[in-house]
């Protein structure tokens, strides 16, 4: 998956995604992305509930957000990801929120570190998730 094939997700601005304002609440921006993370996961194939099973989980380890221009209540958005870089034992993903003109709301790089769950220490990402991803 690439920057000009990325994953895409829809979302659906919410009044409870809201301030007081009627924009979208700058936290629940760094939520779109999660879900649009965990669908990612789960569109290669990939079940989280799986994974934890196994013994192996992903936790975010950096993040960097641009906020752009505001989302409004009811508005449709994607949110376009891809994974931009990958070490042994983490993904940094680049992630998009887009609205129906393809105008670009907020971006993002976010690095996810592959984790034991039950010590939280650095495991290598097992084959068949980095085989999946980079499909």
């Amino acid at each position: 998956m690439t920057e000009e094939y990325p994953f895409e997700w829809p979302i659906r601005v919410y009044y409870e995604d809201t301030d007081v304002g009627g924009l979208v609440y700058h936290a629940n921006y760094i939520k779109f992305f999660e879900r649009a993370r965990t669908e990612l996961f789960r569109h290669v194939g990939v079940s989280l509930n799986d994974l934890f099973a196994e013994k192996v989980s992903f936790v975010v380890r950096h993040m960097e957000v641009d906020y752009l221009k505001g989302a409004k209540l009811d508005e449709q958005l994607i949110v376009r990801t891809w994974p931009n870089t990958i070490r042994r034992a983490s993904i940094e993903f680049c992630q998009v929120l887009v609205n129906n003109n393809g105008q670009t709301l907020c971006s993002a790089s976010i690095q996810v570190a592959c984790v034991h769950p039950d010590t939280l220490k650095p495991i290598k990402i097992p084959e068949h998730i980095l085989s999946e991803i980079t499909k």
